[in-house]
């Protein structure tokens, strides 16, 4: 049995086999390009009709949106998948080859099944689709011809034909796959809009991004309490205060009142201009040389919100207090560059 062996390389790669590979890639995107804007153009030109009736379908399916397509059309239709999923609209990929044996009970009847083929002709596709249109599912075909079988099958048919491939051979699936992924994101965002999907949506189905840390962590997420917070009554000496600033390492203290409200705030900064004066260090209180009424922030609010104050005030530590005014944490701007707020 032989084995294939890859493609022998140019001997040399000279600056004409270079111009050679820059004009592809530009020709490329070129071709790319007008396949999305005559893509565009026939969506404003009459199909968008057409368009507005696959999202109608979709908004009023009470299932899930089921996307297949064989080859590259299936790395398309999960990319798809993904996207509907993340911006409100709950969605799935299933293979169609697979879906024949066993994986068509992921669909149901009250599922939108969307079929992905350039040609409208995949035979797997087609294998499926009659048992799906049976089982009273909605189906939706995206190909690149209106007469196909799938565009005759389906509820909806979104034509997403291009006039050429990017490939030099016009073989290899390239502007084709571009158009329908442009489309495919196209329905997402409308769907998105129609369904008042918003950044707080948004950040719950992307808990593990930097959007979703932003808008989903709370100062009690991310702030020191307890012991680790360091705080002093307004009566000890300045010598104590700088004691629980070194013990507790947040380059400040708070002085709290016989109720534990927060009725000042000490820092290494102000340690350092107080250097700058004559005083006789073992006699002073802290409530003297104290900041009175710091700022604070509650435990309920943003972390991001604590962000904020800090750049518009130029502080690098916040005091958090609960709604009678308790303190209970603590906030350094390295404990928000660390949970990776900032």
């Amino acid at each position: 049995m032989s084995v294939p062996h890859a493609p022998t390389p140019p001997k040399s790669f000279d600056d004409a086999d270079a111009q050679r590979v820059l004009a592809l890639a530009c020709d490329t995107l070129q071709i790319e390009a007008d396949a999305i804007i005559a893509l565009k153009q026939r969506l404003a030109a009459g199909a968008g009709q057409t368009f507005i009736a696959g999202v109608r379908l979709i908004l009023d399916c009470p299932g899930r949106v089921v996307v297949s397509g064989m080859g590259k059309s299936g790395h398309i239709a999960r990319k798809i998948a993904a996207t509907l999923a993340s911006t409100g609209t709950p969605a799935l990929f299933v293979h169609p080859a697979e879906a024949a044996h066993g994986d068509l009970g992921m669909v149901t009847l009250s599922d939108v099944f969307v079929a992905i083929s350039n040609s409208g002709e995949t035979a797997e596709l087609l294998a499926i689709v009659p048992i799906i249109k049976r089982m009273g599912a909605k189906l939706i075909a995206i190909t690149g011809n209106d007469a196909s079988s799938l565009a005759q099958l389906s509820n909806v048919h979104l034509n997403a034909g291009v006039e050429k491939e990017a490939c030099p051979l016009n073989l290899a699936p390239t502007a084709s796959t571009t158009a329908t992924l442009a489309l495919g994101d196209a329905l997402a965002v409308a769907l998105l809009d129609a369904r008042g999907f918003k950044e707080d949506d948004f950040a719950r189905s992307h808990p593990g991004g930097a959007l979703g840390r932003r808008l989903l962590t709370h100062v009690r997420d991310v702030m020191r309490s307890g012991d680790a917070v360091p705080a002093v009554a307004a009566g000890v000496s300045l010598t104590d205060a700088l004691l629980e600033i070194s013990s507790k390492g947040m380059g400040m203290t708070a002085i709290v009142d016989a109720d534990r409200r927060a009725v000042g705030i000490f820092t290494d900064g102000d340690l350092r201009r107080l250097l700058e004066g004559a005083h006789d260090f073992a006699k002073l209180k802290i409530a003297e040389v104290m900041h009175a009424n710091p700022r604070t922030i509650g435990p309920d609010q943003l972390a991001v919100e604590a962000v904020e104050m800090m750049e518009k005030f130029r502080i690098n530590q916040l005091l958090v207090a609960d709604a009678q005014g308790a303190l209970v944490g603590a906030l350094h701007i390295h404990d928000l560059t660390r949970a990776k707020v900032i």
